[in-house]
């Protein structure tokens, strides 16, 4: 069975952060959602904290090009079977880092793709943040967020943490849904750069383009 792949994107702006943790727990419990499944999904992760990219996505917004580092970090998040994306929250919405990589993503290569969004803060009044912004970007891209968000605010990291939902719980839930996305797609096949099919067309070679620049 052909592996899938997860890609984690954290948006944590210090070392070790709250956004890393609630990212690591988040794709542990896919991990072991996947397990659960009985179908012995075979699973890569792929982990990028974006403060390492900070530079180069900077320089992407103003050249148009990205280094040679983000731009392989981009194709392994595009080319990923689903996508667990974190932020913490900077006034009422997702860091302006967490944006600025999502801007220099194409529009369209997280169509269709599952993602679980996370997101924390030092206060649950942030809470609805997930809802309100950051699933209407995931929209908009047309990527496919699952049902449940997962928002951890600081005191959900110790016993006064809300007792309805427990963070442990709402992560459990979240991981659940993306496994079973996850499950229900066929494996991404990445595409051979070096095929002329890929950007000549089906059947056609450089014999045809040729060809055609000659008139025939």
């Amino acid at each position: 069975m052909t592996a899938r792949r997860i890609a984690v994107v954290s948006a944590g702006l210090s070392n070790p952060s709250t956004t890393r943790l609630l990212a690591d727990r988040l794709i542990s419990a896919t991990l072991r959602a996947l397990g659960d499944t009985g179908e012995g999904i075979e699973t890569e992760v792929d982990v990028f904290e974006l403060r390492d990219y900070a530079h180069d996505i900077t320089n992407n917004l103003l050249t148009g090009f990205a280094a040679p580092a983000l731009e392989t970090m981009i194709n392994t998040v595009v080319s990923a079977d689903a996508v667990i994306a974190v932020t913490p929250i900077f006034s009422t919405s997702y860091s302006g880092l967490f944006k600025s990589f999502i801007d220099v993503l194409d529009p369209d290569a997280l169509t269709g793709k599952p993602v679980l969004i996370g997101a924390n803060a030092g206060t649950a009044r942030h809470s609805l943040a997930i809802d309100y912004a950051i699933r209407p970007l995931f929209t908009y891209l047309h990527a496919e967020p699952v049902s449940t968000g997962v928002f951890a605010a600081s005191s959900d990291w110790g016993a006064s943490g809300d007792q309805v939902a427990p963070l442990g719980e709402r992560i459990e839930r979240a991981a659940r849904e993306l496994a079973d996305a996850i499950a229900r797609r066929s494996p991404t096949v990445e595409a051979d750069p070096f095929d002329p099919g890929n950007y000549l067309g089906d059947g056609r070679s450089f014999g045809h383009l040729l060809g055609g620049l000659a008139g025939e």
